[in-house]
């Protein structure tokens, strides 16, 4: 009996995860007390990191709250951090925890209109390569204006509704019953080869959408959250930081656009996979039927989705407040517009992000280790003390290799505030400032996407429901972000170059 005991502890232990998972994570945390006494505090915080990091890769194999959580709570029992250090660091991003828990449920309300205008842009581009501009394009005007968190919400809730009305069908299951998507036992075999390529198509758009929510983010204001915090110590408006960004962020811009074209076109980097056409037709046959089901209820559903939509743009375009209780509004007017009115209804608006939010409570734990253990000081000392003419291409460098390991936000904080202290010293000219808070800025937003974890929205898609059923793992990522990174990377480098 004892043993039968042992063995449900076991199993209970991460739940379904491999063995060789749940073995790596005890060894993390017996190992994690045995560094600190023996290396020290540093040393241990940036092998926490890397351990962290690690959770995020196996995402497929575990929710990464769950050994993320439990890193982070025993590095606040080790003393790396401490629970007012992890306060500090979720009040400093209370924006984007409103963003995550309202936003994003709000994008679930309007999931109706967004899969009507997406289902016909898919039906009727047959070329995959304008597809997939559009996808981009889309994106990052979108996230110049509105947010990348926000925007990925979207292209996350038009994918899911693409996979389920495919997947329903290749099962052989008729449209009036209720389908699990997410098992694959019922799919004919007839279906298997069209479900991996649509999986690989999907996967393809929602990348190309992805990344360009880092090239129109790069551009404005209100385009992340770490450039209005550098536009407010810089004193900028809304056009002088479009201004002083363009010579970066107008090129990457095109280049990325480019980038888009040559991946489909030589399906390098698992991209250029069609529509198969048999998905085409269902999701042809989809639309029609929802055309001849539509009602005048229906119809004023997508109504009032569409009017909602303009108060959003509109709304978050003038940032008449932040992005997360302009969320709520969105969740207000819809359910009170278009009848839902049962809590059970409104809770499954929250399904998909609330996970999130609490992952992205960890990773500020881990944030907190860093900024208590001064993990990057060092980089930023380095960088500092350079010649004034070689720091704008290294402060874009280290920026970015710093934001593709870490939290962007928290980089650019870091380093603004070193610079701007530099500035009320009288140590930098105010010319040279502006030249500096450009390079952190395009630094903290393009090489980041080289990761997961390097950028909010690339998370968000990793841990989100769409990334399981298109076997879009952490590796997968990075691989297909490759030729973005290297692009990005190298066209801005050398825009800070020379144009700064």
């Amino acid at each position: 009996m004892h043993t039968n005991l042992s063995r449900a502890f076991s199993n209970n232990f991460l739940g379904s995860s491999p063995l060789w998972y749940k073995q790596a994570v005890i060894i993390f945390l017996i190992v994690n007390p045995i560094l600190l006494a023996v290396l020290g505090p540093f040393v241990t915080g940036w092998l926490l990191i890397i351990e962290f990091i690690f959770t995020l890769g196996m995402a497929l194999k575990c929710y990464p709250l769950l050994p993320g959580g439990l890193i982070a709570i025993e590095a606040v029992l080790l003393g790396l951090t401490n629970s007012d250090g992890v306060y500090k660091e979720v009040v400093h991003n209370i924006d984007v925890i409103l963003l995550l828990m309202f936003m994003v449920a709000g994008i679930y309300f309007m999931k109706d209109m967004l899969l009507f205008i997406f289902n016909k842009l898919l039906v009727k581009i047959r070329s995959k390569v304008a597809i997939s501009l559009v996808f981009s394009f889309a994106a990052a005007i979108l996230s110049a204006f509105l947010d990348a968190l926000t925007v990925t919400a979207v292209l996350i809730s038009v994918s899911v509704g693409f996979y389920s009305v495919y997947h329903k069908v290749a099962s052989g299951q008729s449209a009036e019953k209720k389908h699990n998507h997410v098992v694959d036992d019922k799919i004919l075999p007839v279906n298997q080869e069209d479900l991996a390529q649509f999986r690989s198509f999907l996967r393809s758009l929602l990348m190309h959408g992805a990344v360009g929510t880092a090239l129109g983010g790069v551009a404005t204001l209100v385009g992340e959250p770490q450039n209005l915090l550098i536009a407010k110590i810089a004193g900028w408006d809304f056009a002088e930081f479009f201004l002083h960004v363009a010579p970066v962020s107008v090129p990457v811009f095109f280049c990325g656009l480019t980038t888009v074209v040559f991946l489909e076109k030589t399906k390098l980097f698992d991209y250029g996979a069609v529509l198969p056409e048999n998905v085409r037709n269902i999701l042809k046959n989809f639309e029609e039927e929802e055309s001849k089901r539509s009602t005048n209820k229906h119809k004023a559903k997508l109504i009032i989705q569409g009017l909602v939509a303009v108060v959003l743009v509109l709304s978050l375009a003038f940032h008449v407040a932040e992005v997360g209780l302009v969320g709520l509004m969105v969740i207000v007017l819809l359910t009170s517009f278009n009848g839902v009115t049962e809590e059970h209804q409104i809770g499954h608006a929250f399904e998909e992000a609330l996970p999130f939010t609490a992952l992205l409570v960890v990773f500020f734990t881990v944030v907190s280790v860093i900024h208590e253990q001064h993990l990057f000081q060092p980089i930023i000392d380095v960088v500092l003390n350079m010649p004034t003419h070689s720091q704008p291409i290294m402060f874009f460098i280290a920026n970015g290799v710093l934001s593709a390991i870490s939290d962007n936000v928290f980089v650019a904080t870091v380093y603004i505030s070193e610079v701007k202290a530099a500035l009320d010293a009288g140590t930098i000219s105010r010319e040279h400032f502006n030249t500096l808070a450009v390079a952190i800025n395009t630094g903290t937003n393009l090489p980041s996407v080289a990761t997961p974890n390097g950028q909010a929205a690339f998370l968000f898609l990793l841990t989100s429901a769409i990334a399981p059923l298109l076997r879009l793992s952490y590796g997968k990522m990075v691989w297909m972000a490759l030729p973005y990174t290297i692009v990005l990377s190298l066209v801005g480098g050398l825009c800070v170059f020379y144009f700064l």
